[in-house]
């Protein structure tokens, strides 16, 4: 069931953020400027005092595009050298760079970097490409040692389930439902034929089938109740979570085998990065002046 499931995607957002930030930071910090395709409204474009030493690819009303800019546009735009790009792809990206800096020129004269929301906007844009070109910085002369990665492998692997569960349920919207149901099915009634015609669910027409799962990834008290069962059982009362009420059936364990370190060594190896950045934030945050008002 989608809905019950807390996805294992969800819960590794942060971590595939961070992750993200650090891995994009070295070609972010190569730049001064941000990527105009991330931000063609940012005023800073028009507000760029042109460089006598550096070359440019093209003004704007008198605003300078300059080459180093473009060159991280292209890149970051295609993955590419601007050298290994045919003349026609870069006179097209040439041109969309220069719509977008004539589109942010035209938000100044309307006087949009001054809104609250804009400006809040490019305070943090400013924070995030500072912050990950530091982190890059930082992490450029400090790569994760073996010892670092088989460590992290082990604490992670001992975090995860070591069971996975085959379960049906049938859900309901009433605690008094979801007894009848259990009486019901006291009386020799069919778990799955009760699921096709009471449930409300989405896996009403596989029976209530959730398939196989780890604890962790349902909600509770919903997974407290299926690790509380034993194979063919069911629970004798209902079962409340935020979806409903619940009657669940357990009916299979199995154990699960952890991923092999060199399936996962990369995630590890950026996993171990990421804390090295976390502890390099707290150590910078102990000598840090901060007054919060909020």
């Amino acid at each position: 069931m989608k809905s019950l499931k807390i996805s294992a995607t969800v819960k590794a957002v942060a971590t595939v953020l961070v992750l993200t930030i650090v891995a994009g930071s070295a070609l972010a910090a190569s730049s001064p400027t941000p990527t105009p395709a991330a931000a063609p409204a940012t005023p800073s474009a028009a507000k760029r005092a042109p460089a006598s030493a550096e070359a440019t690819v093209a003004t704007v009303n008198g605003t300078p595009i300059t080459r180093t800019v473009f060159e991280y546009y292209v890149k970051t735009t295609t993955g590419k050298n601007l050298s290994d790009l045919p003349p026609e792809a870069r006179a097209q990206l040439l041109d969309n760079l220069i719509r977008g800096e004539v589109l942010s020129q035209q938000g100044i004269k309307d006087g949009l970097d001054k809104s609250q929301d804009v400006a809040s906007q490019i305070v943090l844009m400013r924070v995030q490409v500072l912050g990950e070109a530091e982190a890059a910085s930082y992490l450029k002369d400090k790569p994760p040692t073996d010892e670092q990665v088989h460590a992290e492998y082990n604490a992670q692997i001992a975090m995860i389930p070591k069971t996975q569960y085959h379960a049906r349920h049938i859900l309901v919207p009433s605690q008094d439902a979801a007894q009848q149901i259990i009486d019901q099915l006291k009386g020799g009634a069919s778990f799955e034929e009760l699921a096709k015609s009471k449930s409300t669910d989405s896996t009403k027409d596989q029976g209530g089938d959730l398939g196989w799962f780890a604890a962790n990834t349902m909600v509770q008290p919903f997974a407290t109740a299926v690790m509380a069962l034993k194979k063919g059982e069911t629970t004798q009362t209902p079962v409340q979570t935020p979806f409903g009420w619940h009657v669940i059936q357990l009916l299979d364990t199995r154990d699960e085998a952890p991923p092999p370190f060199d399936s996962v060594k990369q995630r590890v190896q950026q996993l171990v990065q990421q804390k090295k950045v976390r502890a390099y934030q707290e150590d910078l945050m102990k000598t840090a002046v901060v007054k919060k008002t909020l």
